[in-house]
């Protein structure tokens, strides 16, 4: 994600003064609210969806995603390489490729 992006995140919040309310409890319950929200838009159909409502609420995940990195001092880019690497480990290709299975059943 790019800088300026993450910058008018957290500006939209400093401006509105509320990051009183952006502890990681409350971003992390807003996040599972948020991932409902997208999960909302494929109910019924998992092809047949509105594309600028995904859009919409993916974004909402995304910036509170950012608010949280932020409110918890992580830098993003480092979080998410390092999970992919536990993920690799944890997924070696020879064994995951094309496999729904779970880790513990590869």
């Amino acid at each position: 994600m790019k800088k300026e992006t993450i910058d008018e995140i957290l500006k939209f919040t400093e401006d509105r003064d509320w990051d009183q309310y952006h502890s990681p409890a409350n971003l992390a319950k807003s996040i599972a609210i948020e991932a409902g929200e997208l999960l909302e838009c494929f109910q019924w159909s998992d092809e047949d969806y509105d594309i600028e409502h995904v859009k919409e609420e993916l974004a909402d995940v995304l910036a509170y995603c950012v608010d949280m990195a932020y409110k918890l001092n992580l830098d993003m880019d480092e979080i998410i390489h390092d999970k992919m690497q536990k993920n690799a480990a944890k997924y070696p290709v020879e064994k995951a490729r094309g496999s729904a299975k779970k880790y513990d059943e590869l």
